[in-house]
């Protein structure tokens, strides 16, 4: 990292790790482990942006109900203390969850992560909880931490209609509101929006919808953002939007995701029009590509390269026009193990061999150590 010249790194906290036990028994070893990576990163000028949970839960906790348990509220709240007090001596930047959209629905809804489910009555309980937790969780880390800047992250996909058809403009803004909306307005104390609790109708049955309205705006907005999706209308009755996704040919990442930059330009000014956080960092933006290494080890990723270098330009437009964009993190500075993707999708700046841990640093990551010196500290 040093060597690339990053100035932040945002990394995340793995709970097991920290309290791997249903009663809350904390892992003084596994604490360890972040108090040294904070020194080592801070020793060498780059400021931890702490991301408390990135889906990976307790397994002890999952056998009691998981985040379908309203316990998990309060644990994770005890969870946040633990750590902010061994590190927000050191620690001004906090993210609570990282994509509750995702974990909630793609893991009880679409059965993508775990668990593996697929019942949009749990993923409906498990958003209600998560933001519930992050609530309780900014509450500890400003209490343990005075000063701390607090938010999450939320990812934030483009959702345009397939055409001018009022039926497909109407399918569009129904997965904005199931996928965007109804993450952003709760976050931002607004509540549930209207319009797609009656989407859900009956799936919302026996939850305190109320409760989210106690939630404060946080200090800094985390947006994830990867690509667009084109919006058709269909009658799925496995979907509460009602709406297909339609995959044109256009160019796309080797997760299918299309490249399209504008759309994080239109989001940031949108987020920033509507509702206004007093910050924003860019928390996850990359793209996967086979990166095959050359006889000599090198690896040459220009469509990596392109990817970012076009959506850093859109941030700065973005920025040009008044939109508070305070800080900005590529996915990933390692090849990773990528959830239900296994190692198969390969982000990172720097390719890992998988099967000697050897690492080297791609075209696209000495093209952003390039950029990174030539930009003002």
């Amino acid at each position: 990292m040093a060597d690339l010249g990053l100035r932040a790194y945002r990394f995340s906290i793995a709970w097991p790790r920290v309290q791997p036990e249903a009663d809350g028994r904390v892992n003084e070893r596994g604490l360890d482990f972040y108090d040294h990576l904070v020194d080592a990163l801070l020793a060498r000028g780059i400021e931890p942006f702490v991301t408390l949970y990135h889906w990976d839960l307790p397994q002890a906790l999952e056998e009691l109900g998981g985040w379908r348990d309203p316990e998990i509220v309060g644990r994770f709240a005890e969870y946040a203390s633990t750590v902010a007090r061994r590190l927000g001596d050191r620690v001004r930047h906090w993210l609570t969850l990282n994509e509750p959209q995702v974990f909630s629905v793609l893991g009880y809804a679409l059965g993508h992560h775990a668990p593996g489910l697929r019942d949009w009555r749990a993923a409906l309980l498990v958003a209600h909880h998560a933001h519930l937790a992050h609530g309780a969780a900014a509450q500890a880390l400003r209490r343990e931490v005075p000063g701390a800047r607090v938010g999450l992250a939320l990812n934030l996909a483009r959702y345009e209609p397939a055409s001018q058809d009022p039926g497909d403009l109407a399918a569009a803004d129904r997965v904005d509101g199931t996928s965007n909306r109804w993450f952003l307005d709760p976050v931002f104390g607004r509540g549930y929006p209207a319009d797609v609790m009656g989407l859900f109708g009956d799936l919302l049955d026996g939850l305190d919808l109320d409760a989210v309205r106690s939630l404060s705006a946080p200090d800094l907005l985390g947006i994830n953002y990867y690509t667009r999706e084109l919006v058709r209308a269909a009658d799925d009755p496995s979907n509460p939007a009602r709406a297909a996704i339609v995959r044109p040919a256009v160019p796309r990442t080797t997760m299918g995701w299309e490249v399209y930059p504008e759309g994080l330009r239109l989001t940031l000014e949108r987020v920033h029009r509507q509702y206004a956080p007093a910050s924003i960092v860019i928390s996850e933006n990359g793209a996967a590509y086979p990166d095959l290494a050359g006889a000599d080890g090198s690896v040459s990723d220009p469509e990596r390269t392109a990817y970012l270098a076009s959506h850093i330009a859109a941030v700065a437009d973005a920025r040009d026009g008044g939109v508070p964009v305070d800080g900005y993190f590529v996915w990933s500075l390692l090849d990773n193990y990528e959830w239900a993707e296994g190692y198969g999708q390969r982000f990172g700046l720097v390719r890992v061999d998988y099967e000697t841990q050897r690492r080297t640093v791609k075209e696209s990551g000495s093209w952003y150590r390039e950029l990174l010196a030539a930009a003002p500290r």
